[in-house]
C-alpha cells in the first residue's frame, strides 16, 4: 500500500528575492526528497508559498515606495520563478494573502481559542519611536540575558538556545535602524504552551530517528516553556476573529501563527483546485498512516517543533485543558522536522544588507539549476554551517560533474554510436561486468535508505560511488582498443552494453538530486517522452471564502506552482535498457568552468 507523504516546506518571505542558503535549507533538500518518495510510489503531497504578512513586509514596502500588496506580489512572482527555475517539484506553492488561507487561519484560532489554549495577557510591546510601528521580536537585538550574548534576538538567543521577550534584552536596539525602542502596554492573545508541553515532551520522546541537532534543540526548548504571544500591534496581516477585536485595524495575528498554518491551507487549497475531491487532503492530515516531513533552516526549528505541534494539539484538544477538534478533525504531528544548518559565505550567514548573497535567480541564469542542487547536496549545510566559496562550487562542477558523471555518459553512449548505432546486445558476461552490475543494482537500496532518512550527502556520495566505479570500468576493460574481429566486437557490445544500463542506472540514483541532466541522459539514451517531470507556473483565481474583520484580500488572481508528476515514467529500481535503440552522438550534459572563476566569482558576485 502506498504511504501518504506530505512534504511541508518552509514558506520564503515574500520582501525580496531569495538568495542559495535560503534554498539551500527549505528548498532543494524537500525536492531531492519528494521526488524519491514518487518514485517509490508513494503518495506525495508538497506543499509551501510566500509568507506575506508581519513588519518586515511593511519596512521593505516603505523603503520601496510601494503598498505591502504591491510588495507582495512583486516579490511572490520573482519567488515563483527562481523555484520553477531550480525544479522544486511542489504540488502547490501558493501564497499567505489568500482568502482560502485566510478561512483556514480563523478556524485555527477559534478552536484553538473555544478549547482554553489562547490566554488574553497585557504585555510590554516594542515600539518604533520614529515610526510608532510595532517591532517584531526578530527585528530587535540585545545582550541576552541569560548567557551574554550580544547578538540575540528579542524571540530567542541562537548561542544558547532559550527563548526571549524582547523587553528582557539588555541594551535592545532596532535591527532596522538601530534606535532604542520604547514599551508600551497591549493585550494580546498567548498561547498556552504551558498547559501543553507535557503532551509536547511526550511526542518528543518518540523522536529518536531525528537529526540529533535538531531533537536536542527542540527537546531543549522545553526547559523553559512559556505563554507565547499569537497577535501583534499591526495593522497588515489577518484579523483576529473574536468580538471586540475582528474590526480593530491595529490587532491582527501573528505572522507566525499564520505563516505555518499554510501547510494546512495549501493542502487544502491544493484538493480544491487539484484534488479528486475537495477533501482529499485529509488523506495527509487526519490519516494516521500518512507522514509529514517538514522542511527549514536551523533558525525556524523553534516554530516547527515546539509551535506548530502545539497549535495542532490545541486545536485537536490533546493538551492538560482537553477540548474537542474544530471542523478539520483531528490533525496529525510532524513525523520529523529537517532541518540544515546555514550555508554561509566566507564565514558570515547570508545577508542582504551585508552585501554576502547570492540570489538564486542570478545564479540559475549563469549556471542553471544542476549545478547549485549538486553542491546543496553533496556539500550542503545538511548537519552543520558550511561555507560557500566560488572555488569549491568551481572543483565539484569541473571534477565530479563534468569529468566523473558527464564524462561517463559522453564517452559511454559516444562509443555506442560509434560502433553499433544503437544500444549493443551483450554477450556472455565476464565476472568484472557481474561485479559493476552487482554494484550498481545494491546502490538502489544503500541510496534509497539514506534518502528515506533524509541523508542527502551521503546519498548522492553513493551515487557518485556507482559513476566512479563505472569510469574505473570502462578504463580497466578498455572497449576502444578491441579490433574488428568477431570475438572483440562481441566484447565490445558486452563491455558497452554493460557500461550503458551503468549509465542508466545512476541516472536513475541521480533523478532525485539532478532532475533536468537526467532528463537528458534518459534522452540520449533513446527515450521517449517526460522521465522526471518539472514543475509549471499556472496562474488561478482566489476563492471567495468568508473571512472575518478588516482588512480581507480581495478575489483575485495570482501564480502558483504546480505540476503533473502522476505522469513521469521515473521509478527506483534499474530498467533493463532496450537492445537495438537507436543513439545519437551525445551533447556534453555539463560545461567546465573557467578555473579563474574560483579565484574572483562571477560580475554580478565578485570575491572581495
Amino acid at each position: 500500500m502506498n504511504t501518504p507523504v506530505l512534504t511541508a516546506v518552509a514558506w520564503p518571505y515574500a520582501n525580496g528575492p531569495r538568495h542559495i542558503g535560503h534554498v539551500s535549507g527549505f528548498g532543494v533538500p524537500s525536492d531531492i526528497f519528494a521526488r524519491y518518495q514518487r518514485m517509490v510510489g508513494n503518495d506525495v503531497l508538497m506543499v509551501s508559498g510566500t509568507d506575506e504578512h508581519g513588519t518586515p513586509i511593511l519596512v521593505q514596502a516603505d523603503a520601496e515606495g510601494v503598498s505591502a500588496h504591491e510588495l507582495a506580489d512583486r516579490y511572490n512572482k520573482v519567488i515563483v520563478e527562481d523555484l520553477a527555475g531550480l525544479g522544486l517539484s511542489y504540488d502547490l506553492f501558493t501564497r499567505t494573502t489568500t482568502r482560502n488561507h485566510y478561512a483556514v487561519v480563523q478556524e485555527m484560532f477559534r478552536t484553538v481559542h473555544r478549547n482554553g489554549y489562547f490566554v488574553p495577557h497585557t504585555t510590554m510591546s516594542a515600539v518604533s519611536p520614529s515610526t510608532g510601528r510595532t517591532l517584531p521580536d526578530r527585528y530587535i537585538e540585545g545582550t541576552c540575558p541569560i548567557c551574554g550574548y550580544d547578538g540575540a534576538r528579542g524571540d530567542q538567543c541562537d548561542n544558547c538556545g532559550n527563548q526571549l521577550d524582547p523587553i528582557d534584552l539588555k541594551n535592545p536596539r532596532s535591527k532596522i535602524n538601530g534606535e532604542t525602542p520604547r514599551f508600551v502596554e497591549s493585550e494580546h492573545f498567548f498561547l498556552d504552551l504551558p498547559a501543553l508541553a507535557t503532551t509536547l515532551g511526550d511526542w518528543l520522546g518518540t523522536r529518536g530517528d531525528w537529526r540529533p541537532n535538531v531533537l536536542k534543540f527542540a527537546q531543549n526548548l522545553l526547559g523553559d516553556v512559556k505563554p507565547r504571544a499569537m497577535t501583534r500591534d499591526i495593522d497588515w496581516g489577518i484579523p483576529v476573529p473574536l468580538d471586540g477585536w475582528r474590526d480593530r485595524p491595529d490587532k491582527k495575528l501573528y505572522v507566525w501563527f499564520d505563516a505555518v498554518i499554510g501547510y494546512l491551507s495549501a493542502a487544502i487549497e491544493w484538493a480544491r483546485r487539484y484534488g479528486a475531491d475537495a477533501e482529499q487532503w485529509r488523506h495527509w492530515w487526519t490519516n494516521p498512516d500518512a507522514r509529514q516531513y517538514y522542511f527549514m533552516g536551523k533558525d525556524n526549528i523553534t516554530f516547527h517543533a515546539q509551535i506548530w505541534p502545539a497549535e495542532l494539539l490545541a486545536y485537536s484538544g490533546h493538551g492538560d485543558k482537553d477540548g474537542s477538534p474544530g471542523i478539520f478533525g483531528d490533525l496529525q504531528l510532524p513525523t520529523e522536522v529537517v532541518s540544515s544548518e546555514f550555508l554561509t559565505m566566507s564565514g558570515s550567514k547570508f545577508s542582504t544588507s551585508r552585501g554576502t548573497v547570492i540570489y538564486v535567480g542570478d545564479f540559475l541564469r549563469e549556471f542553471g539549476p544542476d549545478a547549485l542542487r549538486y553542491f546543496i547536496a553533496a556539500a550542503g549545510p545538511e548537519t552543520q554551517d558550511v561555507d560557500f566559496t566560488w572555488d569549491e562550487f568551481v572543483r565539484r562542477t569541473n571534477y565530479e560533474l563534468a569529468n566523473e558523471w558527464g564524462n561517463l555518459v559522453n564517452r559511454s553512449i559516444s562509443m555506442a554510436h560509434k560502433n553499433f548505432g544503437a544500444i549493443p546486445a551483450p554477450g556472455a558476461l565476464a565476472d568484472v561486468d557481474h561485479a559493476l552490475l552487482d554494484n550498481s543494482r545494491a546502490a538502489f537500496e544503500t541510496t534509497g535508505e539514506l534518502l528515506r532518512r533524509s541523508h542527502f550527502k551521503a546519498a548522492i556520495g553513493e551515487a557518485m560511488r556507482v559513476v566512479s566505479a563505472a569510469n574505473k570500468y570502462l578504463s580497466d576493460t578498455s572497449p576502444w582498443k578491441l579490433g574488428e574481429s568477431a570475438d572483440d566486437k562481441q566484447r565490445q557490445a558486452t563491455i558497452l552494453h554493460t557500461a550503458l544500463q551503468v549509465v542508466d542506472d545512476a541516472k536513475t540514483l541521480m533523478t532525485p538530486f539532478l532532475p533536468h541532466s537526467s532528463q537528458q541522459v534518459f534522452a540520449a539514451l533513446g527515450g521517449d517522452g517526460v522521465w522526471a517531470a518539472q514543475p509549471e507556473i499556472r496562474t488561478v483565481t482566489d476563492f471567495a471564502d468568508d473571512v472575518e474583520g478588516v482588512g480581507a484580500p480581495e478575489t483575485r488572481d495570482y501564480p502558483v506552482l504546480t505540476g503533473d508528476y502522476a505522469a513521469q515514467q521515473a521509478v527506483w529500481a534499474r530498467r533493463d535498457i532496450a537492445v537495438g535503440r537507436p543513439l545519437a552522438k551525445p551533447t556534453p550534459l555539463f560545461t567546465k568552468l573557467d578555473p579563474g572563476l574560483g579565484e574572483t566569482g562571477p560580475d554580478w558576485a565578485p570575491i572581495g
